[in-house]
């Protein structure tokens, strides 16, 4: 029972932490793609060449709120593979703040960033080639998508009580619609916080940190299993393993690659039935793997 309470405590304070970024993007992507601006819209139908770059950078901006939102995306079709599977690799949840809090390894966050942004660019155009090459169909994976369609999508009317829609619903409210987006993912973020948390406490950290070993290339497969966690635990695990000499920075790259934060949760959350979810798993298995190529590359030299 402690160990659940315990568990059941971390849970709803990681949630909380992660509330702040989570409003503040879905609220961003709220003001560009309403009624009222057709700016995102334009951007999402424009930029498609651009997508991978964008997402990388946007990727890089601590813990995991753009994640999150654009799983979002991929499963509306606003955004293609490549452009999500830069987002995730670029992605490193709680890293960069734990590494800015230790002056000494700022060097080592600095190469980290500038490597996760340069794999991410690079893999996700080449899926979106492949892709591209491959398809049959002869449209891009993007779907252009039209203003009023978006403006559907963001249209969550807020009724008092009453069951038509129009007349009593603030569908002019980008805040409501920014809080209805947050707390539908808070809520998939919180179950998935409260099991792993459940599973680490039960377990313990020393027998994680036994499984490393000092090989290298199992460091590095060993991280990339770690970093699919959901969870900005297995961030701060795997950067707490480093700074402690547990684990090399090439596994440390690996598990930081792989790990998308809970943008993972939103995918399944999104995309759980039929094709969609195979899909899903697809591209958690395809990310294990890019983490762990990336891995293994930065250890030809770092």
């Amino acid at each position: 029972m402690q160990v659940f309470l315990h568990a059941l405590s971390d849970a709803a304070l990681d949630t909380l932490k992660a509330l702040p970024i989570l409003y503040l993007a879905y609220l961003l992507v709220a003001y560009f793609s309403h009624a009222q601006s057709t700016k995102f819209t334009k951007f999402l139908n424009t930029s498609k060449k651009a997508g991978p770059a964008v997402g990388a950078f946007l990727g890089c901006v601590p813990q995991c709120g753009f994640s999150s939102v654009m799983s979002d995306f991929y499963s509306r079709k606003s955004i293609t593979l490549g452009t999500l599977i830069a987002v995730f690799l670029a992605t490193s949840d709680e890293a960069i703040p734990i590494m800015i809090s230790e002056p000494s390894f700022i060097v080592d966050l600095l190469i980290l960033i500038g490597l996760k942004i340069v794999f991410a660019i690079v893999f996700g155009y080449a899926i979106d080639l492949v892709i591209n090459l491959f398809s049959k169909k002869k449209k891009a994976e993007t779907q252009p998508i039209m203003a009023e369609e978006l403006e559907h999508q963001h249209d969550h009317c807020v009724c008092h009580g009453h069951s038509d829609t129009k007349d009593h619903c603030h569908k002019e409210n980008i805040f409501l619609d920014a809080l209805y987006h947050t707390l539908n993912i808070m809520m998939y973020i919180f179950i998935a916080t409260l099991l792993i948390n459940i599973v680490v406490e039960a377990v313990g950290m020393e027998s994680f940190t036994s499984w490393f070993g000092g090989n290298v290339y199992v460091q590095i497969l060993l991280a990339g299993v770690i970093g699919l966690i959901p969870n900005c635990a297995s961030s701060v695990f795997l950067v707490e393993l480093y700074i402690n000499g547990g684990i090399a920075f090439s596994a440390l790259f690996a598990g930081l690659s792989a790990g998308a934060g809970v943008g993972l949760v939103v995918l399944f959350a999104k995309n759980n039935k039929g094709k969609k979810l195979l899909q899903s798993f697809g591209i958690v298995g395809l990310l294990y793997v890019l983490g762990v190529v990336s891995g293994i590359i930065v250890s030809l030299f770092y």
